[in-house]
């Protein structure tokens, strides 16, 4: 990564303080929540949407899971074992019986 055109710090990371270091957990939340006020319409800044960094993070894997991507697959790409990832991810796969049902009637009939 190009570190003088993108700003990052020396270990990488995208956000840093002026010095290159690690920002501090409370100061990154204090961002984040003024970040939504620019980024979102105003019922969503009220809304639980992206209310917290990880949030992000957590909607990327429901959203892989919901394509059909492979439990394993999706919790190698977020860093996550399989068991936690489907612990705390599985309740937002949503619209998956049909395919599901599909998928065990072609195995089934093959």
């Amino acid at each position: 990564m190009d570190r003088a055109r993108y700003g990052v710090g020396d270990d990488g990371r995208p956000f840093h303080t002026r010095t290159g270091g690690v920002i501090s957990g409370p100061a990154y939340a204090k961002i984040w929540k003024r970040a939504r006020t620019y980024a979102l319409a105003p019922d969503q800044v009220a809304s639980p949407l992206a209310a917290r960094p990880y949030d992000l993070r957590h909607a990327a894997v429901s959203l892989w899971l919901n394509a059909g991507v492979h439990a394993p697959e999706a919790a190698e790409r977020a860093g996550h074992g399989v068991n936690i990832m489907l612990r705390v991810c599985a309740k937002c796969v949503d619209g998956q019986r049909e395919v599901a049902n599909q998928r065990i009637m072609d195995a089934l009939a093959g």
